[in-house]
């Protein structure tokens, strides 16, 4: 199952997952002029991440929102992105965070598990009701696709809703008991299932009884670098280095910025901050 693919990337590479948020902010004024289309802007910035990373990443996750932002030529570069990283054998999350039921949702992963679009995990909203995770269930199935499905999120504004108590517990906990549940049809042989849980690394208070109370949820966890999360933080929602991929975006893809020569040693200042990030979580590859 795709689940166990990804436990042993961990395993091999370490947890952390690159996020491909890539914005034209971010990419380098030599790179914008070499190539000056969009799509080929975006995805040889994308690429030369990739390629610098590769071996020491578990998992990539470009996010939608940068890519549709750019309209048409966005998407381009979106779709060329997770091409590249099945030819080279990578495994990618696409980071759509879609909500919804019935036949939307059902065409919602025909968009995002075939065609121009696919990729090995997409994000899903699970707060319109379990019935708009259903629909994906046949992927699910087929062990060569999964979930990560939102949990508890990383953001201040968890608190709004996530956080509110309904007959003795947290709403986060209502959809995680019943997700567990869900997920134990879908186990892989690592002991974790393909139906995923992202739960954000930023609030540290609940993160052992989470850990402990969803065993065998693996777990997308964001926050890291950016939004606050230190190692120490998302460490606690692993288990023996593994039963989860911590995600950074600008950490990574920009690191090049914090130095004079960065465009001149973009690889390396992009590996090292792969290289940093392992060390900083705890991994002993």
């Amino acid at each position: 199952m795709i689940i166990d693919k990804l436990h042993k990337r961990v395993q091999d590479k370490g947890m952390v997952c690159v996020g491909l948020d890539s914005s034209l902010d971010y990419i380098p004024q030599e790179m914008k002029e070499k190539y000056q289309d969009t799509d080929q802007i975006i995805f040889q910035f994308n690429k030369r991440i990739i390629d610098a990373t590769g071996d020491i990443t578990a998992i990539y996750k470009p996010q939608i929102a940068f890519y549709e932002a750019y309209g048409i030529k966005g998407l381009i570069a979106y779709s060329r992105t997770l091409a590249y990283l099945r030819s080279e054998g990578h495994l990618s999350i696409g980071d759509i965070k879609r909500g919804d039921i019935s036949s939307t949702a059902k065409m919602y992963g025909k968009g995002h598990f075939e065609g121009d679009f696919e990729t090995d995990f997409i994000t899903i909203n699970p707060y319109m009701g379990f019935d708009s995770i259903t629909p994906y269930l046949p992927y699910v199935e087929s062990g060569k696709k999964g979930l990560f499905v939102l949990l508890r999120t990383s953001n201040p504004g968890a608190r709004d809703i996530e956080y509110l108590e309904s007959e003795g517990k947290k709403v986060y906990y209502h959809v995680g008991d019943k997700l567990a549940q869900m997920a134990e049809d879908f186990m892989g042989e690592c002991g974790y299932s393909s139906i995923a849980a992202v739960v954000g690394g930023t609030h540290v208070d609940e993160a052992v009884e989470i850990r402990e109370r969803y065993r065998r949820l693996y777990f997308l966890i964001p926050g890291y670098g950016a939004q606050g999360a230190r190692g120490e933080d998302v460490r606690m929602y692993l288990k023996d280095n593994n039963g989860g991929v911590v995600n950074s975006s600008r950490g990574i893809i920009t690191a090049y910025k914090k130095h004079e020569d960065g465009y001149e040693n973009f690889d390396r200042y992009t590996r090292e901050a792969v290289l940093g990030m392992r060390e900083d979580i705890g991994f002993e590859g």
